[in-house]
């Protein structure tokens, strides 16, 4: 990433840095729901079902953030949009720890995926906005890695925080973002891409329907179909897998969460290795490529019979299953234009969410009628389907030629 640096302008440096902190915050706070999920359910006396749909509703919210929030960074701008995303989900992180409820838990947590779904477009828009097309598999892939060092913190502190403070504690933690969004304010201007569309488009209105014109519905779609099943691969595994640990490995909430940053270093990795592969032989050789190995590794994790391949074995399933997620915001800014950006992105990823999201119930559902194996089964068939899906999908390899973007001092 050092030489990656040293060729890019002051602009993008700083669009870089500040999205990467970003999106590295964001999934910080919402990866917190992992570390005391198993507190949540025992204070408050509900099933592991109802303990699931905490994240299917953070994912709903994030939703209704994606469409509300990625409109309006096509029309007004991206760093504004950016800042008040960050400010929302840091402030409903923060109040959690003061819910008495667990309907309060529910309507917080809405809200934390309403600045996070809104944050998610407006982020992969910066990049798309400021770097070539030939270079942002690359440069999504150092992003998407900023959110696993986030979740990394969220272990961190879960392992600190808790013994001492508990989970509400933890939530207080979450809460440091907002300094972020002063940040954004204070040192990141609009993108020139932004500022030209802008200007050539004062009296063309854009939105979410756009998305299916021009010959655009069935990419829509299908890069839909596949941001369900990466969200519901994800969401199911990271969300679950500290129980899993606690469970079947015996482990302790700090332990878990220890042993949970090693699948987040697997993750991490296949972030990397996922955006240089993409850049290099295109979208969809890589994504058929990781598709069947996570079908494989998910199905094959849930024999894991010891600590040790229970260890191992996160590592490998999130190198593939995760490593993907570092392609989609690179995809998006590759087959929609500048001025509904966001828009795709938002709309796009976040109805994966809310969908997707449903995983942490199914898997919850699966786990206390049928067995792990069965989880496992059922993420193994989205998989499945994923591969198909991008099969189908017209994805030309990208060129390296430089655009106007990469010119912004």
């Amino acid at each position: 990433m050092s030489q990656e640096r040293m060729n890019m302008s002051t602009y993008q440096k700083t669009a870089l840095g500040t999205t990467m902190a970003g999106l590295g915050m964001q999934s910080c706070s919402t990866m917190l729901l992992s570390y005391v999920l198993t507190s949540i359910i025992a204070d408050f006396a509900i099933s592991s079902t109802a303990g699931g749909a905490i994240s299917t509703i953070t994912n709903l919210g994030m939703l209704a953030g994606g469409i509300i929030f990625g409109t309006l960074a096509d029309k007004y701008g991206r760093v504004k949009i950016f800042a008040i995303t960050v400010a929302i989900f840091s402030i409903a992180t923060g109040l959690t720890a003061c819910s008495t409820s667990i309907t309060a838990i529910y309507v917080l947590r809405f809200l934390v995926g309403v600045g996070g779904g809104g944050e998610y477009g407006v982020i992969m828009s910066i990049i798309a906005d400021s770097f070539a097309e030939g270079k942002r598999g690359r440069i999504t892939s150092f992003v998407t890695i900023a959110g696993q060092l986030g979740s990394i913190i969220a272990a961190i502190g879960a392992a600190l925080i808790i013994p001492t403070f508990g989970w509400r504690g933890l939530f207080v933690f979450g809460a440091l973002p907002i300094f972020l969004a002063v940040f954004i304010l204070w040192k990141l201007p609009e993108s020139e891409a932004w500022k030209a569309v802008k200007k050539e488009s004062v009296t063309k209105k854009s939105g979410i329907r756009d998305l299916f014109t021009e010959g655009r519905a069935f990419t829509t779609i299908r890069l839909t179909i596949m941001a369900i099943v990466q969200v519901a691969g994800y969401f199911g595994l990271m969300n679950w897998l500290p129980s899993i640990l606690q469970n079947k490995a015996g482990l302790s909430i700090s332990g878990s969460s220890i042993w949970m940053i090693a699948t987040i270093i697997g993750m991490s990795l296949g972030m990397l290795v996922f955006g240089q592969i993409m850049d290099k032989i295109g979208a969809k050789t890589a994504y058929a490529s990781f598709l069947i190995a996570s079908a494989i590794a998910v199905f094959a994790y849930s024999f894991a019979d010891s600590a040790m391949l229970i260890l191992v074995g996160g590592a490998i399933v999130g190198f593939f299953a995760n490593g993907m997620n570092a392609g989609y915001g690179a995809i998006v800014g590759n087959l929609y234009p500048t001025h509904i950006r966001a828009t795709a992105n938002n709309i796009i990823f976040n109805i994966g969410r809310a969908i997707g999201g449903f995983s942490s119930i199914a898997i919850g559902f699966f786990l206390d009628n049928y067995s792990l194996t069965v989880a496992m089964a059922f993420l193994t068939v989205l998989y499945c389907i994923s591969l198909i899906t991008v099969t189908t999908l017209q994805i030309h390899k990208p060129k390296p030629a430089e655009t106007p973007a990469e010119t912004q001092a």
